[in-house]
């Protein structure tokens, strides 16, 4: 059985729920649409700073918060754009903006569907129409999020996407395996590039790496403290997969990105809509109890 339930916290929650299989998701739209709360049989998934969510003014340090239409940070926070100067924060700005729930649905699943359209404090930055179409999925022990960019602009858009999901930790991230498809990564404070033998150095303060030259659209981490493997699926839209952590915090992100820091300004796997054109992509979560 699906359902959909609202409630009134300190931001209107929607709670998405497969009583069956025991999975919950928790959706805050006007806190730039994010999933703070996943569930699986009483498992907590995602990893969520309540404290720091509670002041508006700071980042989400928790949950899976949305990147557009840049992933990463810019040279003093700085693009180029038809010979114009913009100023665009880190991640872009989809994670601060209230989001409209324009759809649910419980029929087979738990689904919802929120939009986020360009308006005139976005085009001060990022001088484009659009709009966005974000469908939760919600069914047993997966959790998929569906995508669409419009460029309702009548010039070509260029952006880059991606989530930044926390995923809860034992404590004990030596007890940590990956499966990520890629034998070497760089590293994104040095830019160094280091081969991957599928284990990182936890006593470092941060490890900050991306990788790229994937070879699958899968990757995953088990967690043998928490007897959890979490399965990543993305489409092929998404060329990067970014894993952060800090010493002494019960997380770590595995974040896919379509295209690396930077390359609003480089180009690189950069996305391009045609004008009053779309293009969708998918990304596919799945908790099992090992």
């Amino acid at each position: 059985m699906f359902t959909i339930s609202v409630e009134q916290q300190q931001y209107k929650t929607y709670i998405l729920s497969d009583e069956s299989a025991g999975s919950q998701i928790e959706v805050v739209p006007e806190r730039g649409g994010i999933i703070t709360r996943w569930r699986m049989q009483d498992r907590e998934i995602f990893y969520l700073d309540t404290e720091r969510f509670t002041h508006p003014e700071l980042s989400v340090r928790g949950g899976n918060p949305i990147l557009f239409p840049i992933c990463g940070n810019l040279p003093d926070n700085l693009y180029t754009h038809n010979g114009q100067r913009y100023t665009l924060k880190q991640h872009g700005f989809a994670r601060d903006l209230p989001w409209e729930v324009t759809e649910q649905k419980t029929q087979g699943k738990a689904s919802l569907t929120l939009v986020l359209k360009s308006n005139e404090q976005t085009q001060a930055v990022y001088p484009f129409e659009w709009r966005l179409l974000f469908t939760y999925e919600l069914q047993g022990n997966t959790l998929v999020i569906r995508q669409e960019y419009e460029n309702l602009s009548s010039v070509p858009m260029p952006f880059s996407a991606g989530f930044h999901p926390y995923f809860l930790t034992g404590g004990d991230k030596s007890q940590l395996e990956f499966e990520i498809p890629s034998g070497q990564y760089q590293d994104q404070t040095t830019k160094e590039i280091n081969s991957f033998d599928g284990g990182f150095d936890f006593n470092r303060d941060e490890i900050d790496v991306a990788f790229g030259d994937l070879t699958s659209q899968c990757a995953a981490v088990i967690d043998r403290s928490r007897q959890l493997k979490l399965t990543l699926d993305y489409d092929r839209i998404y060329s990067r997969l970014v894993f952060w952590t800090f010493k002494g915090k019960d997380f770590y992100c595995l974040e896919p990105w379509t295209a690396p820091r930077n390359a609003i300004n480089t180009g690189e796997n950069l996305t391009v809509l045609a004008p009053k054109a779309s293009c969708t992509a998918s990304v596919r979560l799945t908790a099992n109890i090992l």
